[in-house]
């Protein structure tokens, strides 16, 4: 029995070297959210393949959902800096004001650990800069299919980002306000104000126990109202792209949530 009991103990050791070596499992998944609200439209263009998407990636080790938008903040604001990234994280599958959630997508999976996982998404981060966020050539799916590329080997599926294609090659085919750039700059207060509503937004809705969408759902209410006198319904303090776009809610980055 004695001479057994180094055997065990080195069987053992092996064992523990073996599991600790086990290279991580991370599954990447893509959330799909449509720009459009319930209604013909929204459910023709999915079926034709080119509907107006907003997009999010999923890394399941960290629990959070990456996705980029506009930044744009005065000079004087406290988190104004050069070249600041507009990629931020949400919890998994929280619905951006004024999309709604479609499906959900295994795009793959990634063998990296949680350390090199947060490396990557932040060396992303650096190449999609919030003020140089454009809602035609450099939106959200642009950033997950780059992402997606560099955790899987694959790009993002192609028909998430087929409205924004063709809204390059055939500007009449999409919303007016989407192409041409507006008769007036955004306000740098408006925008400041814009960005701070909606990072209250987001505190609402992850703040504390509940249920997040009926949170969410409260605060986008406050949100709509308030927003209303300054850019339009629907358009968080009148932000705009680098082309002077005016955005959707869910194109525009929360700050408390930006990748350092």
């Amino acid at each position: 029995m004695a001479s057994s009991s180094p055997r065990k103990s080195l069987h053992r050791s092996r064992s523990s070297r073996h599991s600790s070596s086990k290279p991580h499992k991370t599954e990447i998944l893509i959330n799909v959210y449509d720009l459009l609200p319930p209604g013909k439209l929204s459910t023709t263009l999915w079926h034709l393949g080119s509907p107006l998407l907003h997009t999010g990636i999923v890394i399941t080790s960290l629990n959070r959902e990456y996705a980029f938008g506009a930044l744009f903040l005065p000079a004087s604001h406290p988190r104004s800096k050069p070249n600041a990234t507009g990629v931020y994280h949400t919890p998994p599958g929280l619905e951006p004001e004024d999309a709604r959630f479609r499906c959900s997508l295994l795009q793959g999976v990634s063998f990296l650990s949680p350390a090199e996982l947060e490396g990557v998404v932040k060396d992303v981060s650096h190449e999609f800069k919030g003020a140089e966020y454009n809602l035609l050539t450099n939106n959200c799916n642009h950033f997950s299919s780059k992402l997606c590329a560099r955790l899987t080997g694959k790009e993002a599926p192609r028909w998430m980002n087929r409205a924004a294609g063709i809204g390059v090659a055939l500007p009449c085919l999409v919303p007016r306000e989407w192409i041409g750039p507006t008769e007036h700059e955004v306000d740098s207060e408006d925008a400041e104000e814009g960005h701070e509503r909606r990072e209250l937004m987001r505190q609402k809705a992850t703040d504390g126990p509940g249920n997040l969408k009926g949170k969410m759902g409260a605060a986008d209410g406050i949100m709509r109202r308030r927003s209303s006198g300054a850019g339009g319904e629907g358009k968080v303090g009148g932000v705009r792209d680098e082309e002077g776009r005016c955005l959707p809610a869910s194109e525009v980055t929360p700050l408390l949530r930006t990748v350092h």
